[in-house]
């Protein structure tokens, strides 16, 4: 499949995979600390719960920062017609960077580890759009 459309929505897939492991983290958490919904209505109110919950958020969170910057490269590489084997390549190369990242934030939380997972994520990311503006601007 030589479209940049799959890798997208994997990634968004993935996302909506971290929502559930978050929710299913964060709500028997919040539950047992005797927190009540209402609390967690500013951002550092849930500070206090256990690591897992903590990790699973701060995951989703990372979700929905840097991977905003993939979906319109992507998007826009595809939109150019300049979606090739190496970009589709790219882009899931970028997408397992994140599952990677995000499988280690949830479970061992080993932060040299999450940031050699992010940095190359953002190479692979540097790549794809630093590969489209030459393709843009000199071709």
């Amino acid at each position: 499949m030589n479209t940049l459309v799959a890798p997208v929505m994997a990634l968004v897939a993935w996302s909506l995979v971290i929502w559930v492991w978050m929710y299913v983290q964060r709500l028997p958490a919040m539950s047992k600390a005797g927190i009540a919904p209402q609390a967690a209505a500013f951002p550092g109110s849930l500070d206090g719960l256990p690591a897992p919950a903590r990790q699973a958020a701060d995951n989703y969170n990372h979700l929905m920062e840097q991977p905003t910057i993939f979906y319109a490269a992507a998007l826009a590489i595809q939109v150019a017609g300049h979606g090739d084997a190496l970009a589709v390549g790219l882009a899931w190369a970028f997408v397992a960077l994140r599952v990677v990242h995000s499988l280690i934030q949830v479970s061992v939380n080993i932060v040299l580890l999450r940031f050699l997972a992010f940095s190359a994520g953002t190479l692979v990311l540097a790549w794809m759009v630093v590969r489209e503006l030459v393709v843009l601007f000199a071709g």
